[in-house]
């Protein structure tokens, strides 16, 4: 069997989270949107975990398709872990990312592909706006992306996800990477290649409520800012010589008026209050350090990223050789 046959023009990665009842519409929408853009494909959902009917749809999905495949995992990773997991499983020549939830819309991908054979390597879906998006998370979202644009080492394009096309050397680059506090998005961008955007409108989701709350958005955010700057640490650098600088003077200060007025009853209120704000500031950057200590500690365990409990092949076995005599014509 010759390298066309074996690897398909395109692979669909779908992270899915107690989705199911968003996974036939979105395969409804998914393969003609597909086949519309004249590729051969292959479809890969990776079930994080789920606790709803997400792994029962998926297997009658794949039963019906051959060009759908899907992994299990033995309990929630994550969906950082998730695309990780579905990249590896990517035979391609290139390969999508984008939600279950239809959020992304399927009828972008044919643009993506367009701007691929256009020779881009990187092509990301750029939001509109975030009229899907609560008020308050908004906010803090933008925030944190102008943040980390001050103090990160990369630059986040403004709109941009996880919904894009990667080229095959884009997907190597990123398998090459195996770190466990996964910011996907920094990810994306640190690995550069010829990148555009193409814009596109959020669309409600189509059943279920985000499973990002506020706590996972906190922890996302962390993640992102402690994988790609090394600023909190050297905050508290600047912390402690501004507060040496201070204590200097005050010593100094001090001394003098000793000298000219003799010693003064010592305040109990302001050596309670001193005490206990430099024992907050040292208990702060012990915290920061912490943050990193522990992120140092899960990469030398050399777990890996995350542990599968089935596999769902599609309906005939090897889906890309039976997509790939369907895109030449040939009948199965």
């Amino acid at each position: 069997m010759n390298d066309t046959v074996q690897r398909p023009d395109i692979s669909v990665v779908v992270p899915v989270f107690n989705e199911g009842a968003n996974l036939g519409p979105l395969a409804a929408r998914l393969v003609p949107a597909l086949e519309r853009a004249g590729v051969t494909f292959e479809v890969i959902f990776i079930d994080d975990g789920s606790h709803d009917e997400s792994l029962a749809r998926l297997k009658a999905l794949c039963a019906t398709e051959p060009r759908f495949r899907a992994l299990s995992f033995s309990r929630n990773f994550g969906k950082e872990i998730a695309i990780a997991a579905g990249l590896d499983e990517a035979r391609g020549a290139a390969a999508v990312i984008m939600d279950s939830d239809l959020q992304h819309p399927p009828e972008v991908i044919p643009q993506f592909i367009e701007k691929w054979r256009a020779g881009y390597k990187n092509v990301f879906g750029q939001r509109a706006d975030r009229a899907t998006d609560p008020k308050l998370r908004t906010v803090f979202t933008g925030l944190f992306y102008r943040l980390l644009e001050k103090v990160g080492d990369v630059s986040l394009p403004p709109g941009a996800g996880d919904f894009r096309l990667l080229d095959r050397q884009a997907v190597d680059a990123l398998l090459s990477m195996r770190e466990r506090a996964r910011f996907n998005k920094g990810l994306y961008a640190w690995i550069g290649f010829s990148t555009i955007g193409v814009p596109f409108d959020v669309e409600a989701r189509a059943s279920g409520e985000s499973k990002f709350d506020f706590t996972r958005l906190a922890r996302f955010a962390l993640d992102g800012l402690l994988s790609f700057s090394s600023m909190p640490l050297m905050i508290w650098t600047y912390v402690g010589l501004v507060i040496s600088v201070f204590a200097l003077g005050m010593a100094g200060y001090y001394w003098v008026r000793t000298m000219l007025f003799g010693v003064d009853t010592p305040g109990f209120p302001t050596l309670v209050v001193s005490i206990a704000f430099f024992s907050g500031v040292q208990l702060l950057s012990l915290g920061v350090l912490g943050e990193y200590i522990g992120r140092i500690f899960n990469e030398v365990k050399g777990r890996p990223l995350y542990l599968v409990a089935e596999r769902i092949e599609g309906a005939g076995g090897d889906a890309a050789k039976m997509d790939a005599r369907r895109h030449r014509g040939e009948t199965p």
